[in-house]
Parts: structure tokens; C-alpha cells; sequence
């Protein structure tokens, strides 16, 4: 049996139906690609191979970016399984090495990455976790929904916060301090009264930006590009330098 068989068949085990442990690691090989090109590389119909691409982006282990009109698929990294799959420790660990081997040599420089769904989110705050260790994560919020919407997942990303000693200055509505459950890493400023809620949270973090649009089914889109982060960067220094301790 082949490492890609051998593989396919660990994700199955943990979970991943025949079709998207095909799939799944079909794009760990490629890179980001085209429906056409995935269903055709995986020998999977057309129909099936997008049914199993939606499945997996329910999961938070694929997303997509729009290029030229078409969505462009990207698996997620295979560091998400194991957020993901927390019973499934043991055997997800001794297929990751390879997985993120693979996922390195076909990593493309494509930069926005979109999330649906709560699931989804956990991909994203779980990439705030990992991209950001021993850093510093700046946050514009007006809504401060996060632990409303994600109520059990929240404590785990505080607990990460802590853990991966991430300095996090948040910026929020006064009558939103109480949402926060903020980490001993935190420090808050306020917005000035005049400033409504929106529905829009922005993570500045590493050499990222995450915009997370907290709607019934949120969404989100993760910026990888260094010139990006820094304007967002400079932009939030000047709102914190203007916001109430």
C-alpha cells in the first residue's frame, strides 16, 4: 500500500468520508486548484468531488479564493486536524508529518483565504493561535460577539492565548466589556460613545489580517501579505493612541 493509500485510509478512520480523504489530500499534493482539476486529479465525478469540497469546507479543512471569477480551493493545514480531531490525537498524529511535508512543497503564495460557518471560524482563530505565538494580536471590535456566537470554543482560544504568550490590545464599545472573557494577555481600550456596532471584527496579527463578518452563518477572509498587515497595524496604533483606557 502506497503513503497515499495508507494515508487515505488513517482519514477515514478519523472520520473524513472515502470521497473527501481523497480530495482532501488530492490538494495537500496540488496546491490551490480548480474544481475541474481537483475532481479530475482525485477520479472523483464532477458533482461528487464539489458535494465533498462543500463538506470539507463545513469542516474548516478547505477553503477558497476567487481568482479570475472561479473559486480556487486550498486545503487548510493539516495543523487543523488536530483542532479538529482532538479524540482522533493518536491516530492523526502519525500521519501529519508526511501530510505537512506534502503541504510544504505545493504551498501556494495566494493570498486571501475565505471561511464559512462556525467551524470555520475555529479554523481562523486556531490560524490567530499558531500564526501569532510569543507575538501580539490587535483587534478592532465594536460588536464584542465572539464569546455570544462561539460560546464553548471561546474559553479554549483564551486558554490558547495564554499559553502561546500572544499580547493581545483590543479595542471595543464600553457597554461590550463584559462580552470579552478577555485573557490575562489582554489590555482594552474603548471607542468613543459616538461609535455604533457593526457586525465586523478585524485580527491583525503576524503578517495577516482576519475580517470576520459575524452574520447567522458568519464569514471570514484571512489576508496573508505583509504590506497589508502593516497598514492595518498603522491604522489601529492610531485608533488606540485616540481610544479610552
Amino acid at each position: 500500500m502506497t503513503d497515499f493509500d495508507s494515508i487515505r485510509e488513517t482519514l477515514k478512520k478519523i472520520g473524513l468520508g472515502h470521497n473527501e480523504s481523497k480530495i482532501y489530500l488530492t490538494l495537500i499534493k496540488l496546491g490551490p486548484s480548480m474544481a475541474g482539476k481537483i475532481a479530475k486529479e482525485s477520479n472523483i465525478d464532477r458533482s461528487a468531488s464539489y458535494d465533498s469540497l462543500k463538506s470539507l469546507m463545513k469542516k474548516g479543512l478547505v477553503s477558497y479564493a476567487i481568482e479570475a471569477n472561479r473559486k480556487k480551493f486550498s486545503a487548510s493545514s493539516p495543523e487543523k486536524l488536530k483542532s479538529y480531531l482532538d479524540e482522533k490525537q493518536e491516530l492523526v498524529s502519525g500521519i501529519l508529518g508526511d501530510l505537512k511535508n506534502m503541504y510544504k512543497n505545493t504551498e501556494e503564495k495566494s493570498q486571501v483565504n475565505m471561511f464559512k460557518g462556525f467551524k470555520g471560524m475555529k479554523t481562523v482563530f486556531d490560524d490567530i493561535l499558531n500564526s501569532a505565538k510569543g507575538g501580539e494580536n490587535l483587534v478592532i471590535d465594536s460588536s464584542g460577539v465572539f464569546g455570544e456566537k462561539m460560546p464553548y470554543y471561546m474559553p479554549h482560544f483564551v486558554k490558547g492565548l495564554e499559553q502561546n504568550k500572544i499580547k493581545v490590545r483590543h479595542i471595543v464599545r464600553k457597554d461590550k466589556e463584559k462580552t470579552l472573557n478577555s485573557s490575562k494577555t489582554t489590555q482594552i481600550r474603548f471607542f468613543p460613545k459616538i461609535v455604533g456596532e457593526q457586525t465586523i471584527t478585524t485580527n491583525i496579527y503576524a503578517d495577516k489580517v482576519a475580517l470576520i463578518l459575524w452574520t447567522d452563518v458568519p464569514e471570514a477572509v484571512i489576508i496573508k501579505n505583509k504590506a497589508a498587515a502593516e497598514a492595518y497595524r498603522s491604522y489601529f496604533e492610531i485608533l488606540w493612541k485616540t481610544a479610552k483606557e
